[in-house]
């Protein structure tokens, strides 16, 4: 059987540091600049709100949500949920979340290409995370390496979607950077702040591919040795 203790689940651990070495750092920026108050005394409604606006975006709407970092853009329903501290909340962190979520609805608006990449690959993901996890199951259950590396396959469309993420992100926070010093919501060191908040959150995503690499890594080793 294949979940047996064997000297590739270094790979996991290595994975798992990374993604809570990631999560780690984003949670101290995040309780670092979620204090210090922005000096044009704006909510992150508020920016958010102008941001659209300013954009010609009319049709989006911005709701607070519960959690803490549960911020997203959910593009299906056109609306921009904040959590509790950043709709409300007038620092540095509320405007660079904000400013953030925004940049993935002017996305949408102008048709960014990655994104378009990007949901195009979202069904094939979660068909392949289902299916493949099936399939490498069975075939280590029956020795089959053929099998198996079906299942590695259907699990790299997971992989892509997770790929074509870090742009998207990474323009998002390109785009929130450009707005939030070109309107002056932020001026001197408060930029400095959001765009080290925004980088904290990056390294999530990147995390993210490491550990999925790291995982499909040892699968494929798992099943070489298997089959030999």
């Amino acid at each position: 059987m294949f979940w047996y203790y064997d000297s590739t689940y270094i790979l996991i651990v290595i994975g798992s540091l990374l993604m809570l070495l990631a999560q780690t750092k984003v949670h101290r920026a995040y309780a670092k600049y979620s204090v210090i108050s922005n000096r044009a005394g704006l909510t992150g409604e508020q920016v958010a709100r102008q941001i659209l606006n300013q954009n010609g975006i009319y049709d989006v709407d911005i709701e607070m949500v519960q959690g803490q970092l549960s911020d997203h853009y959910d593009p299906t329903h056109k609306v921009v949920r904040l959590s509790r501290d950043i709709y409300n909340g007038s620092t540095v962190a509320s405007l660079a979340v904000a400013a953030h979520e925004c940049g993935h609805v002017i996305q949408h608006a102008t048709g960014y290409s990655f994104l378009k990449f990007r949901n195009a690959v979202l069904p094939l993901a979660n068909v392949g995370s289902s299916i493949g996890w099936f399939a490498i199951m069975i075939g280590f259950l029956f020795s089959n390496q053929n099998i198996v590396m079906i299942g590695i396959l259907c699990l790299g469309f997971m992989l892509l979607f997770q790929i074509l993420t870090l742009p998207v992100e990474f323009d998002a926070s390109k785009r929130a950077m450009k707005i939030l010093q070109s309107n002056q919501y932020l001026v001197d060191q408060e930029t400095q702040m959001a765009g080290q908040m925004l980088t904290a959150c990056a390294l999530t995503y990147i995390a993210s591919v490491a550990a999925t690499v790291l995982s499909l890594l040892r699968l494929f080793i798992l099943s070489s040795n298997n089959d030999n």
